[in-house]
């Protein structure tokens, strides 16, 4: 018998699957596998849902409640036959349950194949266009059940939404470092008083020519003191004269980055939405746009829950780390987690335990989003105030811990006899002053010229 979902197949020449390599050719045609094989036992299932189970049973090797009647029902009758299975897996479980003897061997899935090929001609019936819609509306159930995946949850879209909102980032930078240069050789004194890169371009875009902003109204895009500056400014400006056609292609240049610029934004309310959407969690942790790079680097949100918490901190260093282990010098502390706002908001001494543990939380709240079913965001606002009182802890170097036990804090220092008896200083009892033990040369110079001459005398004396 061969299984093939709810079809029993029953062999018809044994013979002939012996030669394992020639099988494929008695399949050819529908008449040829009619004359391996026929059909046993037909079992129709109800809907989609009740196909779904039994397929992904089959897939990961159980036995389902469908199979196991079908085969004590049909099979037992034909107790001495053999099971051919595809699975070498469902085969061990069929054997242990239903004591039944199953084969497993490349002439099965060289008989597998040739039935696969047939299954139109060996079950009668069925139409191929309805076989083609059940079998495609089935894989795609299947699909979905493996990889979790919901229509909602398209991590694909935030990949794609947060590199093109770096390349916006980029591009806005040349235009704008470009427009300011451009319009810097006309009226160079803008620059230094208008830092703001969109005002300045809406306020080329509507003067024009520096000569118009004595009779313009640029109140609606600058302050009032700001306005009077600039004013003050462009009467008295060194910068040279420009034709009108140059002024359009600056102003033409002002109008991309003012676009560019307004679909940066719409293009961050979406992402900030999305990311709110697939992984809420990881956003309250480290905010939508470190989540988003996190979900880009590891390639989606389902392969980033597979990464442990010590390779979370550490993405986006990976050249760091590979050449600080080359160099055998200290590896870095964080990758992509470093621009989170907690690790931004502690100060330098704290930052490789605050990012560690962000690290630790984030890869929870990442597996949580990824696999778990709700879409509240409760679990993530909990590890962000742990991360939060912990932060607050390290900078008052409090003596009290988050998590464990407080043993290490009750225990008491080893007992040391400190005596408070004075001992008794000789030094105070001596009078005289106190002179120097070693003597200057010159004084010993001195003595000595003195014990000569007193021995002289002694000498003249006594002659």
């Amino acid at each position: 018998f061969v299984l093939l979902f709810c079809f029993l197949l029953q062999v018809l020449n044994e013979k002939k699957l012996q030669e394992v390599d020639s099988l494929w050719r008695e399949f050819e045609t529908p008449e040829k596998a009619n004359k391996i094989v026929k059909l046993k036992h037909f079992e129709k299932f109800q809907d989609t849902t009740e196909a779904l189970a039994a397929s992904t049973a089959l897939v990961e090797g159980k036995l389902s409640k469908n199979l196991k009647k079908i085969l004590k029902k049909i099979v037992a009758k034909d107790a001495h036959e053999q099971l051919a299975v595809a699975d070498a897996k469902l085969g061990g479980v069929i054997k242990d349950k239903l004591n039944l003897s199953c084969i497993h061997s490349p002439m099965v899935t060289e008989l597998m194949r040739g039935i696969r090929s047939q299954i139109e001609g060996l079950i009668t019936g069925l139409p191929s266009r309805e076989m083609a819609a059940m079998c495609l509306g089935l894989a795609h159930s299947l699909s979905r059940y493996k990889l979790k995946f919901s229509p909602d949850k398209v991590d694909t879209m935030i990949i794609q939404a947060i590199s093109l909102l770096d390349d916006l980032d980029k591009e806005l930078n040349n235009y704008i470092m470009r427009c300011r240069e451009w319009y810097g050789w006309h009226f160079p004194e803008l620059g230094k008083i208008i830092t703001d890169n969109l005002a300045y371009c809406k306020c080329v875009r509507k003067v024009g020519d520096r000569s118009n902003f004595a009779s313009s109204d640029i109140s609606d895009v600058l302050p009032e003191e700001i306005e009077a500056d600039v004013k003050a400014a462009a009467e008295i400006s060194m910068g040279t004269e420009v034709s009108e056609e140059d002024i359009n292609n600056i102003i033409h240049l002002c109008d991309q980055v003012i676009e560019i610029s307004e679909y940066r934004t719409q293009l961050y309310d979406y992402l900030k939405n999305r990311m709110m959407a697939i992984a809420p969690n990881l956003t309250v942790m480290v905010g939508e746009l470190v989540g988003a790079r996190l979900i880009a680097h590891a390639g989606s949100l389902l392969n980033l829950a597979k990464h442990p918490a010590s390779t979370v901190q550490l993405l986006g260093a990976e050249k760091a780390l590979f050449r600080a282990l080359k160099t055998k010098r200290d590896t870095p502390k964080f990758g992509l987690i470093y621009h989170a706002s907690l690790v931004g908001q502690t100060n330098t001494k704290n930052k490789g335990k605050i990012s560690r543990m962000l690290a630790a939380k984030t890869a929870l709240t990442i597996r949580y989003d990824a696999l778990g079913e709700d879409t509240s965001a409760e679990m993530g606002a909990e590890n962000r105030l742990k991360v939060e009182t912990r932060m607050r802890l390290l900078e008052e170097r409090g003596i009290r811990r988050i998590s464990g036990t407080g043993k290490a804090l009750a225990r008491t220092d080893k007992y040391q006899n400190k005596s408070e008896i004075k001992i008794f200083d000789p030094s105070g009892d001596s009078t005289l002053p106190a002179v120097s033990k070693k003597r200057k040369i010159q004084e010993v110079d001195e003595q000595n010229t003195e014990v000569a001459v007193k021995a002289k005398k002694f000498k003249a004396e006594i002659k």
